[in-house]
């Protein structure tokens, strides 16, 4: 680039949201300084700092296209590692209200990367520029501004018995996630804290890694029975390298999966994906029963404030917290930085504009998860008109994709936040949709069992429902 905006923008928060805005931020200031409470450098499992990378994770489509930007060949240098990867809505088994999808290449790539894999390769990027600089196990303590409160200048840091000092910023953006302290920073300098608007969910995700001795895949990267009203259990069952497996599952509104080892078998057995309860009941556990709870969505109303102070700005899970099981999270934050991006090349640093400008970005997947929460009965929350027509129209996308993958491709073309929500109300789109869910009515359920092949042996066909 040419001239940098400012010497020294510091991040606060070494996760993904982080780790995508420092790079951001790496060509148009100086030097960037990630503050970070854990150890992160050559870290290649989990880490405290993110206790739900012990769990399944989704980078959707459109996340995968912005890593892709921001780090170029970073795909081929995960396919080089092993990482698995194939088509979001041909590669992947899905299961909606019990019933499976029809699989269909959409010609969006899905990464079948663990979270803790995922931010190492992107963190080993990051860290490798050479204007970066990470301050591992450090504590935020407070933020450092002016004294008329107007302008943020810094941030109050500790960490290894060392004394407490200030690193001085131009710009200092909060990225440390669903704890974020922001709001409370803001009402110490004396500015008014962003509304809430929260779903309660009480979902609880419990997983365990499996070496198998079945394979219920196949060709598939993993199998995912999406939780409904009917029943509430869903469950991500991801296929790893050598025979190994990862199944997390997700219960709402308390009904959370057990994290005994009989229990959680228990569970499985529960699930509309009956091939997960087959293979992991024989399969030989390899890791400890892990539990991670989210009690709500949580989305604060930056874009609503009328002050806020200059020289800083949040990102990811501190603006936005999405129930996690749509895997909206990294995807939302790599839009965020991507934005960044083109707002700081606009004229600078403004705020509220930037609260502004990402609350479009954010208004899609949340009306996405909202609605599909609101879709339970006992989710509290006001359900307008247009949820219960959207709700009432996706049930029948789904009955209709049973039948017809053209259907499995738009929904998850607007799931992975490719495809705007309008594109699956196309007039002759939404026609199809509601000739082939007819059919469906019709003809009875689909038959969705899916044999289970010894692991050496060649999977079995699936036969009508194959792709």
């Amino acid at each position: 680039m040419g001239e940098y905006l400012g010497e020294r923008a510091v991040v606060l928060g070494g996760g993904m949201a982080g780790l995508l805005t420092a790079r951001v931020l790496s060509e148009r200031y100086r030097s960037v300084v990630i503050v970070e409470r854990d150890t992160i450098v050559g870290v290649a499992g989990t880490r405290r700092g993110v206790p739900q990378a012990h769990h399944a994770h989704a980078l959707l489509a459109r996340g995968q296209q912005i890593l892709e930007d921001l780090f170029p060949g970073l795909q081929a240098e995960l396919t080089d590692n092993g990482v698995p990867s194939g088509d979001l809505s041909g590669s992947l088994r899905w299961y909606f209200n019990g019933k499976r999808l029809r699989q269909k290449n959409s010609g969006l790539l899905s990464v079948s990367a663990t979270r803790p894999e995922l931010e190492e390769h992107v963190r080993a990027r990051v860290v490798a520029l050479p204007n970066v600089e990470v301050r591992e196990r450090t504590v935020i303590q407070s933020l450092v501004a002016t004294g008329d409160h107007s302008r943020v200048v810094g941030v109050r840091v500790t960490g290894d018995d060392a004394e407490p000092e200030t690193i001085l910023a131009d710009l200092l953006v909060d990225a440390t996630g669903r704890g974020s302290r922001s709001s409370v920073w803001l009402e110490e300098l004396g500015y008014e804290r962003p509304a809430e608007e929260k779903i309660k969910i009480d979902l609880a995700y419990t997983s365990r890694l499996f070496e198998l001795d079945t394979d219920p895949f196949g060709d598939d990267l993993a199998i995912n029975p999406v939780a409904s009203p009917a029943n509430p259990r869903g469950a991500f069952f991801v296929n790893l390298p050598g025979n190994v497996a990862l199944l997390s599952q997700t219960g709402l509104l308390g009904d959370h999966p057990p994290r005994d080892a009989e229990g959680f078998l228990e569970f499985a057995k529960t699930l509309d994906a009956p091939e997960i309860h087959r293979a992991v009941r024989t399969a030989k556990p390899i890791s400890e029963i892990t539990s991670f709870k989210v009690p709500a969505s949580v989305r604060r109303r930056f874009d609503k404030l009328r002050r806020f102070p200059e020289g800083m700005l949040v990102i990811g899970d501190g603006v936005c917290a999405f129930n996690p099981v749509y895997g909206q999270g990294m995807t939302v934050a790599a839009m965020e930085a991507a934005h960044l991006a083109t707002h700081l090349d606009a004229g600078g640093v403004r705020p509220l504009r930037f609260f502004k400008e990402i609350s479009p970005i954010i208004d899609v997947p949340w009306d996405i998860s909202a609605g599909g929460d609101l879709a339970f009965p006992g989710v509290e929350g006001p359900r307008p008109l247009k949820v219960k027509m959207g709700n009432a129209y996706m049930a029948k996308l789904h009955s209709a994709a049973t039948l017809d993958g053209r259907f499995t491709e738009a929904f998850f073309r607007a799931a992975g936040l490719v495809d705007p929500p309008t594109a699956l109300m196309r007039p002759s789109l939404v026609v199809g949709v509601l000739r082939t869910a007819r059919r469906v009515k019709t003809a009875g359920p689909v038959d969705s069992t899916v044999p289970t092949a010894t692991i050496g042996q060649a999977p079995p066909a699936s036969g009508d429902l194959a792709a």
